[in-house]
């Protein structure tokens, strides 16, 4: 840890391709997502679309463009607890809203159903195969903020937009990623029993836990920053990855219905151990 110069990086002042591209894209995806819901509830009427998987989505948005503007944006660049607060709602709670939100499924009733099939076909692929394993997904979003924060990729990253960009998209891919293997309502082939998503969930709460002890506590950590910046980052990351993972918990608990073995169809029927929307 470094004591006497900030977080490098961008100027805290957002320039405004930085704050319209990411209004612009939650717009989009908001657009299109109520107009597939609106399309599934045409197609059928008695079943149609759960708002509450609509809402959820939606948060999801919210919740990313709220990292991703002013003011937790500017407030990022320049102090690394900023950083935290972005990186928990952009990694943890957005992708826990998404993916509640159910997209897949939604898409898989709203296609065409030769797309449906080719959408299926790539969800039961072998490469979804193997990132829907949970000891992968975990690997991918918790096993990687020990690389990010333990070694000079964190300070690589911030000192260039384009690695800025990245370290977001890897956090939010990997933290949607860990949230569909635990507590997800879309197609997964391979994902295990509750009984066993709870222990891999436990097995996240703890490397969490310990990562953001040990960068309390200045031991290995590679983060240019002044010392009680990142220890106010560790315990950010430490009570509010907590919060999020016991969310993670509860829909875990709120989402699982006792059909595990129901294979996915076109129009997007309940899958293996997915709630139907």
């Amino acid at each position: 840890m470094e004591h006497d110069h900030p977080i490098p990086g961008h100027d805290p002042g957002s320039s405004v391709p930085e704050i319209l591209v990411p209004a612009l894209a939650a717009l989009v995806c908001a657009g299109t997502y109520l107009c597939l819901a609106h399309r599934a509830r045409l197609r059928n009427p008695v079943r149609g679309w759960s708002n509450w998987r609509t809402a959820a989505f939606l948060t999801g948005l919210v919740l990313l463009a709220t990292a991703l503007l002013p003011p937790v944006a500017p407030f990022a660049h320049a102090d690394f607890r900023g950083h935290m607060v972005q990186h928990l709602l952009i990694g943890m709670y957005a992708p826990l809203a998404l993916v509640l939100g159910a997209p897949v499924t939604l898409l898989l009733r709203t296609l065409p159903a030769a797309r449906a099939r080719r959408l299926t076909a790539v969800v039961h692929s072998r490469p979804a195969r193997l990132f829907a394993r949970p000891a992968v997904s975990l690997l991918l979003s918790t096993g990687s903020l020990a690389v990010v924060y333990f070694t000079p990729l964190y300070n690589a990253a911030m000192a260039h937009p384009g690695g800025h960009w990245l370290l977001h998209l890897h956090f939010l891919l990997s933290g949607c990623l860990f949230a569909h293997v635990i507590a997800g309502p879309d197609p997964a082939p391979v994902r295990p029993g509750v009984r066993a998503r709870l222990v891999w969930l436990g097995v996240a709460i703890a490397a969490h836990a310990v990562i953001s002890q040990l960068m309390y506590g200045g031991f290995w950590v590679d983060i240019h920053a002044p010392v009680p910046e990142v220890q106010g980052g560790a315990e950010i990351m430490y009570y509010g990855g907590d919060i999020a993972e016991l969310l993670l918990a509860a829909a875990l608990v709120a989402t699982w219905r006792p059909q595990h073995h129901a294979r996915p169809s076109p129009d997007g029927s309940p899958a293996h151990g997915a709630a139907p929307a």
